[in-house]
C-alpha cells in the first residue's frame, strides 16, 4: 500500500518504515515534489496532525499520515508540550531545545530546592515526564481515523547516547536505565509513543 507520511524529518521516516514493516510504501512528501513548509498552527497534538495530514491529502489525494508529538515534564507544568519541536525557537534546533530544557528544570528544580530551606512546604522536584502523540490517518475517500501513543519516562541530567533523535539523548523510558539514544531503534520502537500510535494506525489499515 502506498502511503504518504506527512514529514520532513528523516529520523522519523526511518521510524516508521520500520514499525509499519512490510506491506507499506512511504512516500514523503518531498519524493511528491511537495517541498514548502506543512502549516503547523493547532494548539493541540491532534489539531496539528489533523491540519498537516489534511493538507497532504488536499495535496495528492493519496492516503497519508502525520503525527504530531509533545515531550511533558512535570516539574515544568506540562512544558513543553505542543511547542516541543519549536521550544528553544522557530528553527526547531534539537540540541538548543535540549540545552534549554535541561536547563529550566535545573532552575526549578533550584527553586524548590531553596523553598524547602526557608520552611515553605513545597514538594521535592522530580523528573517525571512523557512522550504523547497523536497520528491522523487519511483513506483514499479523505475519511480521518486518529491514534494516540503514550511513553512515561523520566529526563537524564545530562545526553547520553548517539541514536536517534530530536529528545532522545535526554529521555529515559519507565523500565530503563539507558535513554531512547542508548536503546537503540528497534527497542525504542517498540516502546515508543509513536511506535505505539502506529502500530494501532498499521493494524486498523489492514483490517
Amino acid at each position: 500500500m502506498k502511503i504518504v507520511f506527512a514529514t520532513g524529518n528523516p529520523g522519523k521516516v526511518r521510524e516508521a518504515a520500520e514499525i509499519l514493516g512490510e506491506g507499506f510504501e512511504l512516500v514523503t512528501p518531498a519524493s511528491l515534489g511537495i517541498t514548502e513548509d506543512i502549516p503547523e498552527t493547532g494548539n493541540t497534538l491532534r489539531a496539528n496532525s489533523m491540519q498537516k495530514a489534511d493538507y497532504i491529502y488536499k495535496k495528492t489525494g493519496l492516503p497519508c499520515f502525520a503525527d504530531d508529538s509533545g515531550l511533558e515534564v512535570d516539574i515544568l507544568g506540562g512544558a513543553p508540550g505542543v511547542e516541543t519541536a519549536r521550544y528553544a525557537g522557530p528553527d526547531r534546533n534539537p540540541d538548543a531545545n535540549i540545552d534549554k530544557l535541561l536547563s529550566e528544570i535545573a532552575r526549578r528544580e533550584k527553586e524548590a530546592a531553596m523553598a524547602r530551606t526557608n520552611g515553605l512546604s513545597t514538594a521535592k522536584a522530580n523528573r517525571q515526564a512523557r512522550f504523547r502523540t497523536c497520528v491522523t490517518y487519511i483513506n483514499e475517500k479523505g475519511e480521518h481515523r486518529f491514534f494516540d501513543g503514550v511513553m512515561e519516562g523520566r529526563i537524564a541530567y545530562a545526553r547520553a547516547g548517539k541514536g536517534g533523535f530530536g529528545y532522545d539523548p535526554i529521555f529515559i523510558p519507565q523500565g530503563y536505565e539507558k535513554t531512547n539514544a542508548q536503546l537503540g531503534e528497534a527497542v525504542k520502537n517498540t516502546i515508543s509513543h509513536r511506535g505505539k500510535a502506529l502500530r494501532a494506525m498499521a493494524e486498523y489499515i489492514k483490517k
